[in-house]
């Protein structure tokens, strides 16, 4: 039996629970910014297209600076925040989010939202990746040229919340194969593509703890969604 299963056996006798993302902390729209307020030096912030092509799991520093004059309009992420995006082209990355894990405050777009909680927020991060997650988006995303979903949308999507220890466990696993699978993956298309497979199965394994027959049962009341 690995750590990991060990952990969950004495921690979670009867599975772990799960909670909507709204009840583990309070989600806080950002405030619009438009590229000419962008400037090499001033207030950092992080816009909701760069989620999409800029950031991965995590983030220290942001590739994009606002003018400070504009700086007490402006929505922050504290430290161990996570910023989700709300709002893009395509409904597949919408929901994706990156922890903020730099010393200081950051300015957030409109486009996105300020999750604010208590958890491991690298853990959190991993979850807004996973297939299931997403599935339970779609319900609420509303489509068009600009497809979009609100803050109470995002909030009733139902995730893991093991205690502490088994959530910074399952990031300290997730990394190193993170981190291995970096190493392996060459610059062919088919083996980086297979590389991609294998990490998002054995992401969402690793995150995807009580599920039986596409029903979701909560230790807290034993009931089932």
């Amino acid at each position: 039996m690995s750590k990991l299963s060990e952990m969950i056996k004495e921690m979670c006798p009867e599975g772990v629970e799960y909670k909507k993302l709204g009840e583990i902390g309070t989600l806080t729209r950002g405030k619009r910014f438009v590229k000419n307020d962008f400037t090499d030096d001033g207030v950092p912030a992080i816009h909701y297209g760069e989620l999409y092509t800029y950031y991965g799991i995590t983030a220290n520093t942001t590739k994009t600076h606002i003018r400070s004059e504009i700086a007490s309009k402006m929505r922050y992420a504290q430290p161990n925040d996570i910023v989700i995006v709300g709002a893009g082209e395509t409904i597949e990355d919408i929901g994706i989010g990156v922890a903020w894990l730099g010393t200081a405050e950051v300015a957030v777009h409109d486009a996105c939202y300020i999750l604010h909680h208590e958890l491991n927020p690298v853990f959190i991060s991993y979850i807004l990746r996973t297939e299931d997650y997403h599935r339970q988006l779609k319900k609420y995303i509303t489509t068009g040229k600009i497809s979009s979903i609100s803050a109470n949308g995002v909030g009733q999507a139902l995730i893991p919340v093991p205690p502490r220890s088994i959530q910074d466990e399952i990031v300290k696993l997730l990394d190193n194969f993170t981190e291995l699978t970096a190493k392996l993956t060459t610059e062919l298309t088919a083996e980086h593509l297979l590389r991609k497979k294998q990490y998002n199965f054995y992401r969402d394994s690793l995150l995807n703890f009580v599920h039986v027959d596409d029903t979701i049962v909560q230790t807290d009341s034993s009931k089932k969604r």
